[in-house]
């Protein structure tokens, strides 16, 4: 999925904007987070390493953010009827997915974010910290090291680099 969206994103704004600029846009988005950048940057034709850098920066640039206030902004969406059924959803689905976050803490959502599987990442493991009041000193080093992580494992598939490698 994450290789089909990223697909639209380079045939929509390629030309539009420089290949970094696309690439690094894919990266702070839910859902597609750096593992869409780096489809797209290979896709794009981007370098390894410059490609690897813009998206790690992309993917961590919202995750303070959402530590802050995610559930400030959660409270106040709350409010709105029409919206406090969808922003409970999320916290329930995302509480759902928390059980190893919860057992391991800090452990657990580094792997949370670092195993790159559809509804793991930096945005729902920046949720599930705060749903869990994980404090933003363990929290964003255990993200960052959990992206660092899932960004080696997505650019061993699609850069190829474990054939380079030799494995």
């Amino acid at each position: 999925m994450s290789e089909t969206i990223a697909q639209y994103f380079v045939e929509t704004l390629d030309g539009k904007l420089p290949s970094e600029i696309i690439a690094f846009i894919i990266s702070m988005l839910p859902i597609l987070e750096l593992r869409g950048g780096l489809i797209a940057s290979k896709i794009m034709g981007i370098d390894f390493v410059k490609a690897f850098t813009i998206c790690y920066i992309g993917n961590m640039l919202p995750i303070p953010f959402i530590l802050l206030f995610i559930r400030k902004i959660f409270n106040q969406l709350k409010k709105y009827p029409k919206i406090n059924g969808l922003i409970e959803k999320i916290e329930v689905r995302s509480i759902r997915k928390a059980d190893s976050v919860k057992k391991y803490r800090i452990w657990g959502l580094l792997i949370f974010v670092g195993i790159p599987l559809p509804g793991t990442g930096a945005w729902t493991g920046a949720l599930i910290a705060d749903l869990l009041d994980i404090r933003i000193k363990h929290s964003l080093p255990a993200i960052a090291a959990g992206v660092l992580m899932a960004g080696i494992i997505i650019s061993a598939l699609s850069y190829g680099l474990f054939g380079a490698l030799g494995f």
